[in-house]
């Protein structure tokens, strides 16, 4: 008896140094995207902003692309379920169940949700060679009367502009989905469009604001739910709401996760870190210099069952919108 007594008491204390010492060595942050797009910015400016709260460890970011992001989720739900491997990714979270026939990993079931960090607003862009259509309404007009001539870029499948062309195409119960031509990366694909050889896109104002306000695509829309007033380049862009989409609000939320298992007491450290940088003056402002609006502390979301039921929420609204368009992954 004093021998498991013993043992359990061992136990508990070397739970609890653990705990303690943690984190006693670099945090891997993993970006499931390429280096330089916006959820890999996202992700190194919060490793910047949580690093002094937790101590001043070293966080890395490691990223690890390709499959919609899926292979970095993966790799992620796989590690040892220690603290020391994290995930930032965008709301492909939620759409992977719909978009992914097969699947390594389970959104609610093999990850810690450990609460949301952002949202970026998303904008309807046009080529400079459709200049006749200066208004989104005339715009509107010449992609419903020449459906079978305007093509459409995304980033690729599962990714953030690929879910809100979907949700676009949807909402504007148009007789046929337009023809879409896949890139691989939000570069190439706005490379394109600058250029003329695609026409529209909807992508996130973190790729799209300087862009808009430099003259190189024509911004036409947004589609969060008010208006974008606090933006100096996109102020002026109505919603899609307020234009006769009702109830059209996305927004391309970023949250941070860990695998299954994590301790708890190291999923508070690392969800106390998060607050403190989502209050962060300095990480607020070059978030906004990129378009993106920080959680506040007092939205549910930042909350680890917050975050969790938000997910849960967003798997059902982007199912519909997949399932119509009938496109998905093996």
């Amino acid at each position: 008896m004093k021998k498991i007594l013993a043992f359990a008491v061992t136990a508990a204390v070397s739970v609890g140094a653990f705990a303690q010492a943690y984190p006693s060595k670099p945090i891997t942050l993993v970006v499931p995207f390429a280096a330089g797009g916006p959820t890999d910015l996202v992700a190194r400016q919060l490793a910047e902003a949580m690093r002094k709260p937790l101590g001043g460890a070293n966080i890395v970011v490691d990223n690890a692309a390709g499959a919609g992001g899926t292979i970095g989720a993966a790799k992620v739900a796989r590690a040892a379920p220690d603290g020391y491997t994290l995930l930032v990714w965008h709301i492909g979270m939620a759409a992977t169940t719909s978009l992914y026939r097969k699947q390594t990993f389970k959104p609610l079931d093999d990850f810690e949700f450990l609460g949301i960090i952002n949202d970026v607003p998303m904008t309807i862009v046009g080529s400079n060679k459709l200049s006749q259509n200066r208004r989104y309404r005339d715009f509107e007009n010449y992609v419903r009367t020449n459906a079978d001539k305007v093509n459409l870029a995304h980033a690729g499948l599962g990714s953030a502009s690929h879910l809100c062309s979907l949700m676009w195409q949807s909402a504007m119960r148009l007789p046929k989905p337009l023809t879409t031509i896949a890139y691989k990366g939000t570069g190439p694909a706005m490379n394109d469009l600058i250029g003329g050889q695609v026409d529209m896109m909807c992508d996130q104002t973190t790729n799209t604001a300087s862009q808009i306000e430099s003259g190189r695509v024509r911004g036409y829309a947004v589609t969060t739910a008010k208006p974008l007033t606090g933006n100096k380049q996109l102020s002026d862009l109505p919603t899609l709401d307020g234009l006769g989409l009702k109830g059209f609000n996305l927004t391309i939320w970023h949250g941070l996760y860990a695998p299954k298992g994590t301790p708890a007491d190291v999923l508070k450290k690392v969800n106390d870190a998060l607050m403190v940088a989502l209050k962060d003056p300095d990480f607020i402002k070059r978030q906004a210099d990129l378009g993106a609006l920080v959680a506040a502390p007092n939205d549910k979301r930042v909350t680890p069952a917050g975050h969790k039921a938000f997910v849960a929420g967003e798997i059902t609204k982007l199912k519909a919108a997949i399932d119509a368009a009938g496109e998905f992954a093996d």
